[in-house]
């Protein structure tokens, strides 16, 4: 055999190799991993893991306004929300401290704040301020790979009245290096019409941590080693490599008032590369969403604020009639390592879109 000949039979084998390690990791990935729940009723929480790893957690404490998602989990254990107030860590911001890790609320129904209330910390409650009470969860179980929790709260105005009823279906998936979130939110009108007045204050967020925030100047409060918080400087921005990219092409903070079908927001923690997807439903009122995403940390999808996001040119007041109801449906993907390609996204947005 001549030296051509031997070369071409090793450049087939390490291309057979390569090919056949491309395909593993490709069944890897594509293979879903057991969700099992752990329910914690003195703590008010349910622990979701994904393969015995941690996933998230669904809460409802009574220091906070509504049920969150807190904390939220890469595939590789990195923790992509942001600890304050809950579990400060040192460096981070130490602002707005009803954003905390995953929510879906708003600013203006019927007159009463559900979004900002809480916002001078842990256990305290604005005087506009509305509450979501957790009242039970109906179903926790793994079905095929994807863990199911069903929840249902009510919202309480600020002057005690039961205004709506919330019914909410929230799907855990985990694939390889993937984590998704679906959740499926109704909300329905008891017995008088309610109004979500137009306000950029809403709606579906996640409160990310502090190194996948976008580059800023000025000044902000920050947690010290030690819990404190001090006004610091910004100017550096170590460590913070946060990026927005929508669907219509849009990057950075210019996405901020902007519509579009999905919005990715890309990062490093240490040397792991993070994206964070949250996708809008055609289903939903108002398709494709107004973005509420801020180089801060708040990473929102509000399709009620018209009015401020068109800068008073347009508005948008949704009504809900006495017994009726109105849904709203959103995805998260967070993605571990490589970088999360538009074709990937793409193919999950599309999987979603038909997904009710």
């Amino acid at each position: 055999m001549n030296r051509l000949s031997i070369s071409t039979l090793i450049l087939l084998v390490f291309f057979n190799l390569s090919c056949k390690t491309k395909q593993n990791d490709k069944e890897k990935n594509d293979t879903q991993q057991k969700i099992t729940f752990t329910e914690n009723s003195d703590n008010k929480s349910i622990d979701v893991f994904a393969d015995g790893k941690p996933f998230t957690t669904f809460r409802w404490p009574d220091n906070i306004c509504k049920p969150v998602i807190y904390p939220v989990f890469a595939a590789s254990g990195t923790e992509i929300t942001r600890g304050f107030p809950i579990q400060p860590k040192a460096g981070e911001r130490a602002d707005h401290p009803h954003q905390i890790g995953m929510w879906l609320t708003y600013g203006n129904v019927n007159g009463t704040d559900f979004w900002g209330n809480g916002s001078q910390g842990l256990g305290t409650k604005n005087k506009n301020g509305g509450v979501i009470k957790h009242l039970k969860t109906e179903k926790i179980e793994d079905e095929s790979g994807t863990g199911f929790l069903i929840s249902e709260e009510n919202w309480i105005d600020s002057a005690g009245f039961e205004i709506l009823v919330e019914n909410t279906d929230y799907h855990f998936i985990a694939k390889g290096n993937i984590r998704i979130i679906d959740r499926k939110t109704k909300l329905s009108a008891i017995d008088k019409e309610v109004v979500l007045a137009d306000t950029k204050e809403g709606m579906f967020a996640i409160r990310v941590a502090r190194q996948l925030e976008l580059p800023s100047k000025g000044e902000i409060d920050m947690v010290n080693g030690d819990g404190t918080v001090s006004r610091v400087k910004d100017s550096l921005n170590i460590g913070i490599t946060g990026n927005y990219l929508s669907s219509e092409g849009i990057l950075g903070e210019a996405v901020w008032s902007t519509r579009a079908r999905w919005m990715k927001l890309n990062g490093s923690i240490a040397d792991e590369k993070i994206s964070v997807v949250i996708c809008d439903h055609p289903e939903n009122p108002n398709y494709p969403t107004y973005w509420h995403a801020r180089g801060y940390g708040l990473f929102s999808a509000n399709p009620l604020g018209v009015k401020d996001f068109t800068k008073g040119k347009e508005i948008f007041n949704l009504s809900i009639a006495p017994h009726q109801s109105v849904t709203f449906r959103y995805r998260v993907i967070i993605c571990s390592g490589d970088d999360f390609t538009e074709a990937d996204l793409e193919k999950y947005f599309n999987e979603f879109a038909v997904k009710i």
